[in-house]
């Protein structure tokens, strides 16, 4: 069974964490004292755990956190995230790379694909990347993935135009085909319905 965590710092009391959480707005920090407040008061880690609203291990790494800096330790770490494997020299040579395009006789494609960027990436920088982290990159850069509309290889693009040309638009064909209102208003034809059914 793990040993429970203690609470070795002992500036202050579980009335004075108590009197804190009156005056923190936020209710993150105001349960994580609530918890601590509890465990000095005698609670095991458990019981204090399920009062305020988190697990064992929750509470244990707060009460750590506690132990090191104090109330200041309650707060949230902000983290600075994933560094990206390309400095800002880098991204900009790749920004370059992708607005020149391949060359068709050193690159053997007509167009950059993702992959192709991803070998690219390894050669000159001897940077390995996903794919989806490329398309990352490109989408930093304003582009986006166009898909193309796809065309019969017989299609005739004089024979469609002409065909747009000659046939009659859709609420045309609907209009006549759609029988002729009554001249009478929806309210009259309600009285009339009604009439009828009188004896």
């Amino acid at each position: 069974m793990p040993r429970a965590v203690a609470v070795t710092r002992h500036d202050l009391s579980a009335a004075a964490l108590r009197g804190l959480c009156r005056k923190e707005k936020n209710p993150l920090i105001v349960r994580r004292m609530l918890a601590i407040a509890l465990v000095l008061e005698g609670s095991d880690r458990t019981s204090a755990a399920r009062a305020c609203g988190m697990d064992r291990q929750t509470l244990c790494d707060w009460v750590h956190h506690y132990n090191a800096e104090g109330v200041a330790g309650l707060r949230e770490r902000r983290t600075s995230g994933h560094k990206s494997p390309l400095d800002a020299a880098q991204r900009q040579a790749f920004a370059a790379l992708v607005e020149a395009g391949p060359d068709p006789a050193v690159h053997k494609v007509v167009r950059w694909r993702r992959t192709d960027l991803q070998k690219e990436l390894k050669v000159q920088f001897g940077v390995a990347v996903h794919e989806r982290t490329v398309g990352k990159y490109l989408a930093e850069l304003g582009y986006r993935r166009l898909s193309v509309r796809p065309q019969h290889p017989d299609a005739d693009p004089q024979a469609e135009e002409a065909f747009k040309k000659t046939s009659p638009k859709h609420w045309q064909r609907r209009s006549r085909q759609r029988p002729a209102a009554s001249p009478l208003k929806s309210g009259s034809r309600m009285k009339q319905g009604s009439a009828s059914k009188a004896p």
